[in-house]
């Protein structure tokens, strides 16, 4: 349900654009979907994360400028600012504290050697650079019903596939640390 309800802005977003073929249409929508996944989720869990809160603020930024200039450059370059916040923020979380934000969000649930914390951090700041880049290739090279597909189905799946390739990295250092135990 959680994931369901984490995705329910990008597929409203997705199913106003197919159904419209707009993206400003689809953007207005979006802001208040948005909206609501957060006022839920406060509601829910009396919290909100901070990439939440980062994403929303960010989705009423660039969606509200995409709404009033209709322009959809300020929301294509969305995706690019959240990933790229989100790596700066983990590279920032080398330098700032103790342990990575990666630690930080996984060490209650899994114990790991110190460099494989670091490894792991890296992996995801190259990830979140990676993806934020992708991002600006696919929306100046592509139409722009590319690049919805890609938002919601491109995106999505390059997140599977290195949560996957994530899990196969750290399962040998699980098993190692269970059998040192």
């Amino acid at each position: 349900m959680k994931l369901l309800l984490d995705f329910f802005p990008i597929i409203i977003f997705f199913a106003v654009y197919k159904y419209t073929d707009d993206m400003i249409i689809a953007t207005a929508v979006l802001i208040p979907a948005t909206i609501l996944q957060m006022a839920y989720t406060w509601l829910k869990e009396r919290r909100i994360e901070k990439m939440q809160l980062v994403t929303l603020i960010l989705v009423i930024v660039f969606g509200g400028a995409t709404v009033l200039l209709q322009d959809k450059t300020f929301i294509q370059w969305k995706p690019t600012v959240v990933n790229w916040l989100f790596g700066l923020a983990f590279l920032g979380s080398h330098f700032i504290g103790k342990k990575p934000i990666i630690e930080r969000i996984m060490a209650a649930n899994i114990d790991l050697p110190q460099p494989v914390w670091k490894s792991l951090s890296f992996a995801w700041i190259g990830f979140f650079f990676f993806v934020g880049a992708l991002n600006l290739v696919v929306a100046y090279n592509f139409s722009e019903d590319i690049w919805v597909d890609f938002k919601l189905f491109g995106m999505l799946g390059l997140t599977v596939v290195f949560i996957i390739l994530q899990s196969l990295f750290l399962s040998k250092h699980i098993k190692n640390s269970d059998q040192e135990s």
